[in-house]
């Protein structure tokens, strides 16, 4: 579009008023400039008081945000705290330690549980020498096999074994190891290390009440029918059977009769040192096997000691009780298992009905002539 210079002449004309110094038109910019600048710096102003209480609320949730996460930390330290002090003392009772050794600086750790295990000053940095020389040898030679098989084999093992701790105390201790690889290297290996000493004793205590008598002490009737059936080709069974015990038990009591028992398995037990077995099988009855007599001259040895060594009265309170012993003899070469004892049996109602305190042999076992005159009866 074309200005005319009318229009053109009219226009600088308008601008050179409005720009004069001091020109309504200018006056009235200047306060409307200062009123803008006015009402920015309230926006500014008003922007910022937002963005400060933005700021601040977002400050105050963060705060509080953190407050609640440190709050659920000290729960949960106060819970694994918890957790630990009650691991700890049934750890204690059940005397269960952890223990953990690094591979290959064989650097132990151990709980405090193992330390009393060991007696080793709680604290103090264990030796793995120095725990070895704990084990017994057969121990230790059982607990290195299992520990360097589970380490060849990246695998574990639990090993029941016992130890003598640095002050002398004897105890059985359960052994249950994990080993521990990166890749395919073992770089440690840790488990756990339980006193079963008490579970042990009493496992013993038993094992005992199965297989032994409990007045006496010998193997019982269970126990020697186990050997009995194991016995070889070569073996010897001897029966015994006290003479006299009756008359005791009758006139003294049955205390007198229980003392009785006793004294003759003792002096049993003594004369057939080098048996396979000595056993009270019932009653006033008892049983001895030796394993490699294939001649039957052992069992004669040893009945003629039995013979002996019964005849000895012995003092009870303020009686001198006296009685014997008849043997039955019967040699496993001559009987199928299930004969042998009738045979042994047969043999010593023989002994008893030759004048007692003698020793008799099975049919068809070699006789022994003059063998009750040599051994004296009562």
């Amino acid at each position: 579009m074309v200005s005319t210079p009318s229009a053109t002449q009219g226009l600088h004309a308008t601008e050179r008023e409005t720009l004069q110094p001091g020109s309504e038109f200018l006056g009235r910019t200047g306060l409307g400039l200062s009123a803008a600048a006015l009402h920015l710096a309230h926006r500014v102003m008003d922007a910022a008081e937002t963005r400060h209480a933005r700021d601040a609320a977002t400050i105050a949730a963060l705060r509080a945000e953190i407050d609640a996460q440190a709050a659920l930390i000290r729960a949960q330290a106060d819970h694994l705290s918890q957790v630990q002090t009650t691991f700890d003392r049934a750890a204690t009772a059940a005397r269960i330690g952890i223990w953990e050794c690094d591979l290959p600086s064989e650097t132990l750790r151990w709980s405090g549980a193992v330390y009393d295990l060991f007696e080793f000053p709680r604290g103090s940095t264990p030796d793995r020498t120095t725990a070895l020389g704990c084990y017994t040898d057969e121990a230790r030679r059982r607990l290195v096999a299992a520990r360097s098989e589970a380490i060849a084999r990246r695998s574990s093992f639990s090993l029941d074994t016992e130890i003598v701790g640095r002050r002398g105390a004897r105890r059985w201790i359960r052994i249950t190891a994990t080993v521990e690889c990166r890749g395919d290297v073992p770089v440690r290996i840790f488990g756990l290390k339980q006193d079963i000493t008490n579970e042990r004793l009493s496992s013993e205590r038993i094992r005992h009440l199965a297989e032994f008598d409990f007045l006496t002490g010998l193997a019982n009737r269970a126990s020697f029918e186990r050997h009995l059936a194991a016995l070889p080709e070569t073996g010897t069974l001897l029966l015994i059977d006290l003479d006299g015990f009756k008359a005791i038990n009758d006139v003294y009591g049955h205390a007198a009769g229980d003392a009785c028992l006793k004294e003759a398995a003792a002096r049993l037990d003594e004369a057939c040192r080098g048996a396979d077995l000595v056993a009270r099988i019932g009653g006033d009855e008892f049983a001895v096997l030796v394993t490699n007599d294939p001649a039957g001259s052992v069992a004669e040895t040893l009945g003629a000691r039995i013979v002996h060594a019964m005849r000895h009265p012995f003092p009870h309170g303020t009686a001198h009780l006296g009685f014997g012993a008849s043997v039955g003899i019967a040699r496993a070469g001559h009987s199928l298992s299930a004969d042998l004892f009738p045979r042994a049996d047969k043999a010593l109602y023989a002994a008893k009905a030759a004048g007692r305190g003698r020793i008799a042999f099975a049919d068809p076992d070699i006789s022994r002539a003059g063998i009750g005159a040599n051994c004296g009866g009562r």
